[in-house]
């Protein structure tokens, strides 16, 4: 019988999620043969319509709009050669504090035993050997991507399956790369009304830098193929040069991990090869 491959699942909250943060793992790790395993939990139907229409204003249609983002989805799992994509199907949620929180069915009112029994199911299935996910806040307080962490965390728990876990991060030294490249291009960065936790975290902080430089061109080829969410596709505006640059070094923090392998570590895989 042949061995089984290594395999990766990244767990996201909406599509086009998968192609920012951990497009390059996706697609490296493809390349060397890894299994990937792509979770999408919700539909999207909070995201922009054609034209940008906002969701709550006339032309808004939140079943085209779930069509059109799974169709969306398809194109970018294809440029990352994702082997497989699975969707939960929950109800997107919107922005913390939208009335979407509440719906019946959203994603943010599912509750998490629920949601990690078929996150569980999933884990048993493909037995990743890694599991990607954000971290407590979501990275940056979205309803959806906070209740996606805690349906891993707990969907882990009930499995064992993993041999590590991570959560997404961007060193806060890139943000400040960031904001000197978008002063350059003329947009300001947008401040929140509310004060929240800083995003990102100290490079010292950060336990695993993966060089996805070579797999740039498909990292932005899997963010274009979501042209219908302008707002979130901003970095293709860089031109593919300039986006292999500043976006071919994905960034983690190991939360998880039975191989003792040392960190910093370059490779989500390192202990197990």
């Amino acid at each position: 019988m042949p061995e089984r491959s290594l395999t990766l699942m990244a767990v996201h909250a909406h599509p086009d999620d998968e192609a920012t943060s951990t497009g390059g793992v996706l697609a490296r790790y493809a390349a060397e043969g890894v299994t990937t395993v792509l979770v999408t939990c919700t539909d999207g139907r909070c995201g922009d319509g054609p034209g940008g229409v906002k969701p709550g204003d006339p032309g808004h249609d939140p079943a085209a709009v779930v069509a059109m983002r799974r169709a969306e989805l398809e194109v970018s799992c294809a440029a990352l050669k994702v082997t497989h994509l699975e969707t939960l199907g929950y109800a997107d949620s919107g922005m913390m504090g939208w009335p979407t929180n509440q719906v019946p069915g959203s994603f943010w009112t599912t509750p998490v035993d629920e949601a990690a029994d078929r996150l569980a199911d999933l884990i048993r299935q493909y037995r990743p050997d890694v599991v990607v996910t954000y971290d407590e806040n979501g990275f940056y307080g979205h309803p959806d991507h906070i209740q996606a962490h805690r349906i891993t965390m707990a969907a882990v728990a009930k499995t064992d399956v993993p041999a590590k876990v991570y959560w997404t991060t961007v060193p806060r030294t890139m943000f400040v790369e960031f904001g000197r490249i978008m002063q350059e291009l003329g947009v300001e960065w947008a401040e929140p009304d509310e004060p929240g936790p800083e995003l990102g975290l100290p490079d010292d902080e950060i336990s695993t830098w993966v060089d996805t430089s070579s797999y740039s061109s498909q990292k932005f080829d899997a963010l274009a193929a979501h042209a219908s969410q302008t707002e979130n596709i901003f970095f293709l505006q860089l031109g593919r040069e300039r986006f292999a640059e500043l976006m071919g070094l994905e960034t983690f923090v190991r939360v998880r991990d039975t191989t003792d392998a040392p960190v910093p570590e370059d490779d989500l895989f390192a202990g197990l090869r």
